[in-house]
């Protein structure tokens, strides 16, 4: 998987690279097993935990700011919580440059 030079990588691309590595297993295996390590890591940095592949990356909880915005149509002055992201770092064999 290393070796895709791309910026994104989606879940149809684990996928397929998946049923070339492994061409025993059916796409449905497949689909489960990423829905299952998916769901563990997002469950894992709900609780605030920091999750991390050796070799792929690490997975954790980002806070995003609390803020004021401007409806530019009604000009009411509005405020927006802090709020919590997913946030991704690969890891530098993942990007090779």
């Amino acid at each position: 998987m290393s070796n895709i030079k791309k910026e994104n990588f989606t879940r149809s691309d684990i996928e397929s690279s998946l049923r070339k590595k492994f061409p025993n297993l059916n796409k449905s295996d497949i689909t489960e097993s990423i829905d299952i390590i998916l769901d563990s890591i997002i469950e894992a940095v709900a609780l605030d935990e920091k999750v991390e592949i050796r070799g792929f990356g690490t997975f954790s909880k980002k806070y995003i700011r609390p803020r004021k915005f401007i409806n530019p149509k009604t000009k009411k002055i509005s405020y927006l919580g802090e709020t919590a992201t997913l946030h991704f770092k690969p890891s530098k064999s993942l990007i090779k440059k």
